[in-house]
């Protein structure tokens, strides 16, 4: 992973890891230890799938330009498959709080994409080579 790549993903993941906390602190004031830990899950799922995100495409992006939108493309739909899974498999489940769960990714997903927003935008980053020789331009 570049440098700039590195820096995008802690710029994202440190605030979303906050608020994190936070709604498992709140959803173990309102829903209890369920619901705390509903938070947690759904804390670390957004952690995990926008992470593996992150590292797919920063090492699509040696290869080339297509080949990182095939894999931003590509991980996009691999998580929202996952996640159906697993919306599917523990859809029913009573280890905790589906609502603690459904809020908590909400808000950590709405976290991390204005965190890796803002990160992107002030990562300087040059759009041209200034080294890059010009086919038959003498040197």
């Amino acid at each position: 992973m570049q440098a700039n790549d590195v820096r995008v993903l802690k710029s994202a993941a440190i605030p979303t890891l906050a608020v994190g906390a936070i709604a498992a602190v709140v959803a173990l004031m309102v829903a209890g230890g369920k619901g705390a830990l509903g938070a947690v899950v759904g804390t670390l799922l957004v952690g995990v799938f926008f992470s593996v995100s992150v590292v797919a495409v920063s090492y699509a992006a040696k290869v080339s330009p297509q080949v990182m939108a095939m894999a931003a493309m590509g991980s996009y739909l691999v998580k929202v498959v996952a996640v159906m899974l697993m919306l599917v498999a523990f859809g029913d489940t009573g280890a905790w709080h589906p609502k603690a769960f459904a809020w908590s990714v909400v808000l950590c997903t709405i976290v991390w994409t204005a965190f890796e927003v803002r990160a992107f935008v002030k990562t300087k980053m040059l759009y041209v080579d200034p080294e890059a020789k010009v086919p038959g331009k003498g040197d």
